[in-house]
């Protein structure tokens, strides 16, 4: 019984060596730099987030095209997930170069400051990696960057966004392109302090084009037209530095989302017993 005891552990011991060969040999000559857009981090803070691939003389060359994973943990919690397809496939990635990307990721809110174990700041833990996108198992994964993040609370001049008229609850489903957010109806509004300074605002959202096809997206700030557009696609991304002098000189200032077409779901899709009505979808605002 021992001998086959340790015959068995040998075959396991071989065949984990083997599998942390072939995980090695797929990044081998692989290292990843990354650099944050803003320092000190805090959380309700949209940054920008560069990734430099470097691939050394020894490069092997890759069988496959893999797609990069980016994770901020926050303990056992997927705060935030970009993953994406590197410009450059992997598969045409040769040795000694530099592949470099750029992204902008929205770090939410999820410090509890008024927590009695807060203690002035929180660590995200930053896993970025490679992987088979075909892979449903998980087991392609490959890491190649871990690092820990100290994340302090948001300056306390940071504007507070206030959801008033025109909206509806906030739907989730993890499945979907937005994962969160709020339909408005014909109008919606948000009252925002006035920082009385130069902003930076951020909306995403989406809209039905089966429902409401050609469907106009308006964005005031006060009275004043923002923007409007038609979108080309499902989802939108816009993003608008903001003079301090368009926001007026009340303590606080008002944002309108508008759309030119509502539509009630129950009167486009039979299978449908929703029966409001909906202009656009609204994932994100961001002001600060």
């Amino acid at each position: 019984m021992r001998t086959k005891a340790i015959i068995v552990l040998l075959a396991l011991g071989i065949a984990l060596s083997l599998v942390s060969c072939q995980k090695k040999a797929k990044v081998e000559g692989v290292d990843l730099a990354v650099t944050l857009g803003n320092q000190p981090l805090t959380d309700n803070l949209m940054t920008s987030v560069s990734y430099a691939w470097k691939t050394s003389a020894g490069f092997v060359k890759m069988s496959q095209d893999f797609k990069v994973f980016v994770h901020f943990w926050h303990n056992n919690n997927l705060l935030v997930q970009d993953d994406y397809a590197p410009e450059v496939p992997t598969t045409k990635w040769e040795p000694g170069k530099e592949y470099t990307t750029t992204r902008r990721i929205y770090i939410p809110k999820f410090i509890d400051e008024f927590d009695p174990q807060f203690k002035g700041q929180e660590t995200l833990v930053l896993a970025v990696g490679l992987y088979n996108p075909y892979d449903r198992t998980g087991k392609s994964e490959l890491e190649v960057y871990r690092k820990k993040l100290s994340v302090l609370p948001p300056p306390v001049d940071t504007p507070e966004i206030i959801f008033e008229d025109g909206w509806f609850d906030k739907e989730t489903n993890p499945e979907s392109a937005l994962k969160e957010w709020r339909w408005t109806g014909k109008e919606a509004k948000c009252l925002i302090d006035n920082p009385r300074r130069d902003a930076l605002l951020v909306i995403q959202g989406g809209v039905n084009n089966e429902a409401a096809p050609g469907q106009k997206v308006i964005f005031k700030i006060n009275d004043t037209i923002l923007d409007e557009f038609i979108p080309s696609e499902s989802s939108f991304d816009k993003t608008y530095p903001i003079k301090k002098e368009m926001l007026g000189d009340k303590d606080d200032f008002v944002l309108t989302i508008g759309t030119d077409k509502t539509f009630v779901p129950a009167k486009v899709f039979p299978q449908v017993s929703d029966q409001r009505e909906l202009g656009a979808q609204i994932s994100l605002i961001y002001f600060r």
